[in-house]
């Protein structure tokens, strides 16, 4: 039992030293205004595109984030496919081209933004997304 305690200290440190690092290197203000969003002071209207990141695979993100960089667009928008994440309740899936940390990443290393839309309902075409 003070084993465990130990390793719950450690890892709520870890926790908090890692959440303290995150938030000063990638820190940003948002706000909004009547005519735009306000980001880092900065009115901006923002471009989005779609990639659904279970439709391709992870050898390719950085590209395709890349090209929407280059083309302009500032949020990458894809769905959260639960069904795929948890196929059996209580059983969680989350590598290959089903990893939505690295998809989510990998967008970040674009600078770009990402909008999740969480479900429970993807698209018309996935069922129990």
């Amino acid at each position: 039992m003070e084993r465990m305690n130990a390793i719950m200290i450690i890892l709520l440190v870890i926790l908090v030293f890692e959440g303290n690092y995150y938030e000063r290197a990638f820190s940003t203000t948002v706000t909004y205004d009547s005519k735009a969003l306000v980001i880092d002071g900065t009115r901006r209207i923002l471009q989005s595109g779609s990639v659904h990141y279970p439709r391709t695979t992870p050898d390719v993100w950085p590209e395709i984030n890349r090209k929407a960089k280059e083309g302009g667009l500032d949020v990458i928008e894809t769905y959260v496919f639960w069904n795929y994440h948890e196929p059996v309740r209580g059983e969680y899936y989350f590598e290959g081209r089903f990893d939505l940390v690295r998809f989510v990443k990998t967008v970040q290393d674009a600078d770009l933004f990402v909008h999740l839309r969480i479900g429970p309902y993807a698209c018309a075409e996935w069922n129990y997304g």
